[in-house]
């Protein structure tokens, strides 16, 4: 009994300094790897390897579209490279460009001066192509200026980004292909984004125009609708607007290959059209691009919204209340929403301080004097409020209703109502002699031909959506060539 109480205490203390040496050796091996780990840099390539994979696999498929002359490719591969936008770092350009361009040649020196210079060159091993000697063609190297150019914008080094840009438009002209006009017309678009961050957005005007003329004579149908909204953006910016206009009406048709061009088109014919008084016009333009606009682009639709708000404010219409509630957009809106409200109401007071307490809103959004047109839409529906409301009442109790700030209060409302007379607006006479309005018995609208002409704008809306489907249809290359033949 005794040997066996011996035998269990000594192999209870050897399994206690089992463990206590294996808790101390593991502490030991943690203290050497922290001492010979190095601090992390944000150049290492293998801190992220599938970033660089990703890059690898995009530039195969490119290489496929360029020999088959796919242009489905590309814009996949464009589609795949905005969804590692966020992922690019200065290492894993460098990498990339290491593997797909010639190190050494022009162009691999020139992109990489672009780069933030690596501190650790010797640590990182990048792997090269195994036939680095082969043609480079000029797809690659436009995705490579590409993929350098996003990098630059993004980090918000627009001066560099600037001069990458003017480098690849220089060197896109020699080429001349129709995958290669799809890298373009993405080249073109930041080439003038970098300069407008910049500020210095009227210095290309003159570039942006001799590329389109350029384009135009090769039959790039990609590069010209690009060219065309980049040129309507630059005129709009320094409000140009009757320049932009002639040179729309001058310009091709615009055959919407791409809907992201269609609906920046749309935006920008609505507010030309906007700016010219054609407001049913923009109406059409505004709420088509704002329905038609991808749903990620939250941006582009409030900008749409805004601009149609104020369209149907200036033709005397109140705009729907779903606009003002869609996801994402309720706080962009608000300032819209209150102006409707007042809009709705017909009180001038209260436009009056919407106006006021969100004008750094309207100034930096330039719709600051459409709102000032606005205001006398205001009076006019506070006028056909009050003629609803009232059989007779006098001149003096309208302008003391709709808060009018004139010096002579009752002539100016009597003028303002007889001109709402004569436009139709309210359906009443005015008694000269005694100040007074007196309004109609109020019909049945359904007498009227109100109801036919919504429903035939709602019928003439659907079959346009359904006819520029048809137009907008793509058919698979090998069932084109099957009806040819057929």
């Amino acid at each position: 009994m005794a040997l066996l109480v011996v035998i269990l205490s000594v192999f209870y203390i050897a399994m206690v300094v089992v463990w206590v040496s294996q808790v101390f050796f593991k502490m030991d091996d943690q203290e050497v790897k922290v001492q010979h780990q190095s601090p992390p840099s944000v150049y290492d390539c293998s801190a992220d390897p599938s970033v660089l994979q990703d890059l690898k696999e995009v530039a195969s498929l490119i290489e496929g579209g360029a020999y088959t002359s796919e242009v489905q490719k590309i814009y996949r591969a464009m589609r795949l490279t905005m969804k590692l936008r966020s992922k690019l770092k200065a290492s894993v350009l460098s990498a990339f460009l290491n593997y797909v361009l010639t190190s050494g040649s022009e162009v691999h020196t020139r992109l990489s001066s672009y780069l933030p210079q690596d501190r650790h060159d010797s640590q990182v091993h990048v792997e090269t192509p195994a036939t680095e000697s082969k043609h480079l063609l000029p797809e690659l190297e436009m995705f490579c200026y590409l993929l350098v150019l996003i990098f630059l914008i993004d980090q918000k080094k627009y001066n560099k980004a600037k001069a990458c840009s003017s480098e690849s438009i220089v060197r896109l002209k020699s080429k001349n292909s129709i995958t290669a006009d799809v890298l373009a017309s993405r080249l073109y678009f930041y080439y003038s984004l970098s300069f407008e961050l910049a500020g210095d957005l009227a210095e290309i005007r003159g570039n942006l125009l001799a590329l389109y003329r350029s384009a135009t004579i090769h039959h790039n149908k990609f590069s010209q609708e690009t060219l065309l909204n980049l040129l309507l953006r630059n005129y709009l910016h320094y409000h140009l607007y009757d320049q932009a206009e002639k040179f729309r009406s001058k310009a091709h048709h615009f055959k919407a290959l791409s809907n992201q061009q269609f609906c920046r088109y749309l935006l920008y014919q609505g507010k030309i059209k906007t700016i010219q008084l054609e407001y049913t016009d923009a109406k059409d333009c505004l709420l088509q691009a704002a329905q038609k606009g991808p749903t990620i682009a939250v941006g582009f639709k409030i900008q749409c919204n805004k601009w149609a708000v104020i369209v149907h404010l200036l033709l005397g219409e109140i705009p729907e209340r779903t606009i003002f509630t869609q996801k994402r957009m309720e706080k962009a809106l608000r300032p819209y929403f209150e102006l409707t409200n007042a809009f709705r109401v017909g009180d001038l007071e209260l436009f009056r301080t919407v106006a006021e307490k969100f004008s750094s809103t309207f100034s930096q959004d330039r719709t600051s004097n459409l709102i000032n047109r606005v205001r006398h839409n205001v009076i006019r529906t506070g006028i056909k409020n009050i003629s609803v409301s009232y059989a007779r009442i006098s001149l003096a109790d309208i302008a003391k209703k709709l808060n009018l700030d004139f010096e002579n209060t009752v002539g100016d409302a009597e003028n303002i109502v007889a001109k709402a007379i004569r436009d139709g607006a309210i359906d009443a006479t005015l008694d000269h002699a005694n100040g007074w309005l007196v309004s109609k018995a109020t019909g049945d609208v359904y007498s009227t031909n109100e109801p036919q002409i919504a429903f035939d704008t709602r019928i003439n809306l659907c079959l346009n959506m359904h006819n520029e489907a048809l137009r907008a249809l793509r058919l698979p290359r090998g069932l084109i060539n099957k009806g040819v033949a057929t």
